[in-house]
């Protein structure tokens, strides 16, 4: 589950529409949802309490005019990172919830119908889906009367890690490009990423302003909070301090991994030098060493030859010296 912070940054994402229209243009195969207009895509409010007051939701929800009716579009912004095997129960909860705030603010169709609605779920971690994505899945069938009972519900799962990196590059999609930056960071694809959404939003300097907001967070949050960054609103600002900020991250990493490559090198050293004086102090007490202890004590770590040191002074043969 994405963090508050995380889930806040998405949300400020899925507020413009046009990351909602390449949502669905890209990758969702439909042509009927393709034909419709979705320069009336109209964001509706996502928060429902329940009649008895004790459940609610709070999720990103579009609607777009398909004729004469409102087709809503439910986007379950929980940007699910790990598997939920309950994610259908949970679906038709919230699209429970949406039914009823709609019957409530009598947003119905005619003849008290409601209107259809497209209950998505975005997955962006690494193993594969598993859970069903029919609530009809998680129900055992029983035979007779009960069987026509039963419910049924399907989701739309988006996968993430289905779609490969290069399937997404060759997207002019404002969907792919958010995908491709939540993938395992590279420095320099992350600055050729910022450097295409410039290009391709220079006429949207709002939705520019936007991904600026979420692209921090999400590096941020990939660094594991290791990496500070101001908080910008400037894709060209953001840039110059990645780019800063890349360069300093890297020389911090060269100099911690040779730091440690030091300490290594003299733990090993440590370790080398004792074995030699242990190893003189059993030649003079048990005469010529086996090839095997030899080789024992070129391996063993500083604790184990300061263990084995111990027990020089009593020990009557060469066994008890290595027995454990």
């Amino acid at each position: 589950m994405a963090s508050s912070n995380n889930d806040a940054s998405y949300k400020l994402l899925f507020s413009c529409p046009e990351l909602v229209r390449d949502l669905v243009m890209g990758f969702i195969p439909d042509d009927w949802l393709h034909s419709l207009d979705y320069s009336t895509l109209e964001q509706v409010s996502g928060n429902y309490v329940t009649d008895d007051l004790r459940h609610r939701a709070d999720d990103v929800v579009w609607r777009v005019k398909a004729g004469d009716q409102w087709v809503y579009l439910y986007i379950l912004m929980e940007f699910q990172s790990k598997v939920d095997p309950w994610m259908a129960v949970r679906v038709m909860t919230y699209v429970g919830l949406l039914y009823q705030d709609l019957i409530r603010k009598n947003h119905i169709l005619p003849n008290k119908q409601l209107p259809p609605v497209l209950p998505i779920v975005l997955y962006n971690g690494d193993s594969k889906w598993t859970a069903a994505t029919d609530i009809a899945a998680l129900i055992p069938g029983v035979p007779g009367l009960v069987s026509k009972f039963l419910p049924k519900m399907e989701y739309l799962l988006i996968a993430e890690n289905q779609y490969t990196e290069t399937g997404l590059a060759e997207m002019k999609n404002l969907f792919a490009a958010m995908m491709r930056l939540q993938r395992p960071p590279e420095q320099a694809s992350v600055l050729q990423l910022i450097d295409l959404l410039t290009v391709w939003l220079k006429d949207n300097p709002e939705l520019l302003r936007v991904f600026a907001i979420w692209i921090r967070a999400l590096i941020v949050r990939q660094s594991k909070h290791t990496l500070a960054l101001p908080k910008i609103q400037d894709m060209k600002e953001l840039k110059m301090t990645l780019a800063a900020r890349f360069e300093e991250w890297a020389h911090q990493y060269e100099q911690k991994g040779k730091q440690e490559g030091k300490r290594e090198g003299i733990t090993e050293g440590e370790a080398k030098g004792e074995a030699k004086l242990l190893q003189r102090l059993l030649v003079r007490r048990f005469g010529p060493l086996p090839h095997h202890i030899v080789d024992q004590l070129s391996k063993a770590s500083t604790v184990q030859i300061e263990a084995w040191g111990d027990r020089v002074l009593d020990a009557k043969q060469l066994d008890e010296i290595f027995t454990d």
